[in-house]
């Protein structure tokens, strides 16, 4: 079914469809809103990255710190028994020949009482001869390494090294034991001497270096915290400001400005913020005063014609009834003045009727009716019930009383039906139904089908737009082109909604809560008007006032 309404008006707010239990496929339809799913906000990816910083900081000072004071604690005692050893290895070297196992097993634990900065395991090595301090000739500590290192003829003053064995650490050091042959200098006697000091304490003091810096960390941490959110704050506060402002401007509040304070990046957004918003007000405004400039033109056109038109009307009107008296050409040129008189009366008063509404002068008048009288008197009034073949079908229950605006009503009932015998085919069947919508306000529920071929798909978005044309390459169309956007403020006017489509598109509700009958067999073509009105209408609130 060709479309006779046409071009899109904006200056009403749409209103959104109110659903009901078997709700059907509207032409009126709202953006999709796609939530974005964002797993953190930018207040949380601040903090965390203020704490990532401040982990990191910490962290790395804990180390360094951790590392120099372990050099410094390990350093202190290692190079404490280097010396210390080498001192009484020095004094040994003149009285070590010939070796001798007894007292070199008394020097041994003399040596080792001597030891600083704590008691050493002290072994020697003299050829095939093993002695110690101890009770073990050997030592499993001293490794190969250590022992090639100090029997090298190039390192009279010895060698250490730190060993771990089975979680121990240990300091070992090995000491040639020399002798000085006047101008020969100084001559290893063979006898190789190995202090070996476990390194427990210094390990402990590490092992508390390490408790403390990771005691220091997790404080340091949560104290960092509290600066994090007042960085993440400071940082927000011209975010959320912005928000803010671009919601009111989305609401249509452009005159919404921000504060610029400072000269960082935040200002630079809000001043430019502020400078787009200021063009984009501009524009509105004087798109505004020409829309308004275009409906006063129309307002006032229509209604400087509407006079000389009424003494058109009564003119052709005489001429029409004496049509049949004068000749055939002149009764045609008659009869065809009078029909377009007639087509332009009523484009005149359509125009009129829509820029009452775009002028916000329309006015509900409610009285509580009968709905299904009301229908009915509407289809009798103009003689589209009765006839043969039957071009309007019903089915109005009785009962149903709701408070609408009479004349309003009249108007929807009549366009939607005088649409479907237009562009549709008959018979076309009005039915008249209860329904309660989501928030369970109860609903007086029209529907208007007919047995066309349908509406296209590419249509049905612009059903309701004002002197839209299916067809392009049709130039005129029957009507004013008004019926259907005349018919959506009405519907609007008393809150309800209104809805377009096929009937091959709108869903079979097989449990009808009002016992409304299958509505369309399977297979059957056509248009469907639903129009879902309060039982208690009233004009909604219009948000364009407050931006007014």
């Amino acid at each position: 079914m060709p479309a006779e309404s046409r071009t899109p008006h904006e200056s009403r707010t749409p209103r959104g469809p109110r659903r009901t239990s078997g709700s059907q496929e509207t032409t009126e339809f709202r953006p999709e809103r796609r939530r974005r799913i964002v797993p953190f906000g930018l207040r949380t990816r601040l903090i965390l990255a203020f704490l990532l910083v401040a982990a990191v900081s910490a962290g790395t000072t804990a180390t360094l710190t951790y590392r120099e004071a372990r050099n410094s604690v390990v350093s202190a005692a290692q190079d404490t028994a280097v010396a210390s050893f080498r001192d009484e290895v020095e004094q040994m070297g003149s009285t070590s020949l010939p070796v001798l196992p007894d007292r070199l097993k008394e020097d041994l634990q003399r040596i080792a009482r001597k030891g600083k900065p704590r008691p050493w395991y002290v072994y020697a090595e003299y050829g095939t001869l093993r002695i110690s301090s101890g009770t073990n000739p050997e030592s499993s500590v001293i490794t190969p390494e250590l022992r090639r290192a100090t029997n090298s003829r190039g390192r009279l003053h010895g060698s250490f090294e730190r060993v771990v064995k089975d979680g121990v650490p240990y300091l070992t050091i090995g000491m040639p034991v020399v002798f000085r042959a006047g101008g020969a200098g100084v001559l290893p006697t063979g006898l190789a001497l190995y202090a070996v000091m476990p390194m427990t304490e210094e390990q402990t003091q590490t092992e508390a270096l390490v408790s403390a810096a990771r005691a220091g960390a997790m404080p340091g941490l949560v104290i960092a915290l509290l600066p994090a959110l007042l960085a993440a704050s400071s940082v927000l506060r011209p975010v959320r400001g912005l928000r803010r402002a671009a919601r009111n401007m989305g609401s249509g509040k452009l005159d919404t400005r921000i504060p610029v304070r400072g000269r960082d990046e935040l200002a630079d957004l809000a001043r430019t913020f502020n400078e787009s918003a200021g063009e984009l007000e501009r524009s509105v405004t004087e798109l505004r005063r020409a829309e308004e400039r275009a409906r006063r033109f129309a307002s006032d056109v229509s209604h400087e014609l509407r006079t000389p038109l009424a003494g058109m009307l009564a003119v052709t009107e005489v001429l029409d009834e004496d049509a049949e008296r004068l000749p055939p050409d002149t009764a045609r040129a008659v009869r065809l003045i009078s029909a377009e008189t007639g087509k332009l009366a009523v484009l005149i008063e359509d125009l009129m009727e829509i820029s009452r509404f775009d002028a916000r002068a329309a006015e509900l008048h409610t009285d509580e009716i009968d709905v299904a009288e009301t229908i009915r008197r509407t289809l009798q009034n103009r003689h589209w019930t009765g006839g043969h073949p039957e071009q309007v079908r019903t089915d109005l229950p009785d009962g149903i009383r709701a408070r609408l605006d009479p004349r309003r009503f009249d108007v929807v009932v009549a366009n939607l039906v005088g649409n479907a015998l237009r562009h549709g085919a008959a018979p076309v069947t009005v039915r008249l139904r209860r329904a309660t919508a989501v928030d369970g306000t109860p609903l007086v529920v029209t529907e208007v089908t007919d047995s066309g071929p349908g509406i296209r798909p590419d249509v049905l978005p612009h059903i309701f737009d004002r002197f839209y044309k299916a067809d392009a390459a049709r130039t005129r169309s029957v009507g004013s082109g008004l019926g259907l956007a005349i018919t959506l403020e009405n519907v609007h006017l008393h809150g309800g909604t209104i809805r377009a489509a096929n009937r091959q598109d709108v869903p079979h509700v097989p449990h009808d809560p009002y016992g409304f009958p299958e509505p369309y067999a399977a297979g059957s073509t056509g248009a469907v008007f639903t129009v879902e009105i309060p039982l208690d209408a009233e004009t909604p609130p219009d948000p364009m006032e407050d931006l007014a």
